[in-house]
């Protein structure tokens, strides 16, 4: 009796990819850090997705997979010794810093994917299905608010014991101000900015180079090295 094959889905080829970075980086590695994150949220929402929690799982998926792919191709232009989005490069320039936490790490990771990539991820999957991004909006706001619920735990999973406060009360300092529920909104309304600029490419990739270079900025902040 034939056994029924495996239906391999476009989240499963991202998830293969993050789970061979996790096996091909060293575990202190800055990206790798991020990476490990970036796959525990990729396979929640799978999960979810398999589970009927999305309303429409065609566009959760394709959200989903131009998301990952944003950074997949920034890891890729690094392996290729190509400059990858001015949002990225911080964690890349740092990612061996002794002086940097697995906690900051992670946070530059998420800034730099939240920040810039969710705003294009919408726009190209709204370019793929067709849609406009008002109807992303509830897969967009399922994914937000499983990863904001994330952000807690990875907090308290990567921050240093209290036999480390000395350390952890400037890195706590640091990383008060910024935030993933914020940096969500922002990035809703970029790419409602830019979807309606669509039809103007030059405005539209200035305002995406302004943004990549701010969401940079910030995690060059991100990536302050601390003291031992």
């Amino acid at each position: 009796m034939a056994q029924c094959e495996q239906v391999l889905t476009p989240v499963d080829g991202v998830v293969a990819r993050m789970r061979a970075l996790d096996a091909a980086l060293p575990a202190r590695d800055g990206v790798a850090v991020f990476n490990r994150v970036y796959l525990a949220v990729t396979e929640a929402v799978d999960r979810r997705i398999d589970a009927g929690c999305f309303p429409d799982a065609r566009a959760a998926i394709a959200l989903d997979v131009r998301f990952a792919e944003r950074y997949l191709a920034a890891v890729d232009a690094v392996s290729e010794e190509r400059r990858p989005p001015a949002c990225w490069r911080p964690l890349f320039a740092f990612r061996r810093h002794p002086g940097v936490r697995p906690l900051q790490f992670a946070l530059a990771g998420i800034n730099a994917h939240i920040g810039h990539d969710l705003a294009l991820a919408v726009v190209d999957t709204c370019r793929t299905l067709p849609c406009e991004p008002v109807d992303l909006e509830a897969e967009f706001d399922r994914v937000g608010d499983l990863l904001v619920s994330l952000e807690e735990r990875i907090r308290e999973d990567l921050t240093p014991g209290p036999d480390l406060l000395r350390i952890a009360d400037p890195l706590t300092h640091l990383l008060g101000a910024w935030s993933l529920e914020r940096a969500r909104d922002a990035a809703w309304t970029a790419a409602r900015a830019l979807w309606a600029l669509r039809g103007l490419p030059d405005v539209a990739g200035e305002l995406t180079e302004r943004l990549d270079t701010a969401v940079g900025f910030a995690g060059r902040m991100l990536l302050t090295p601390l003291p031992d």
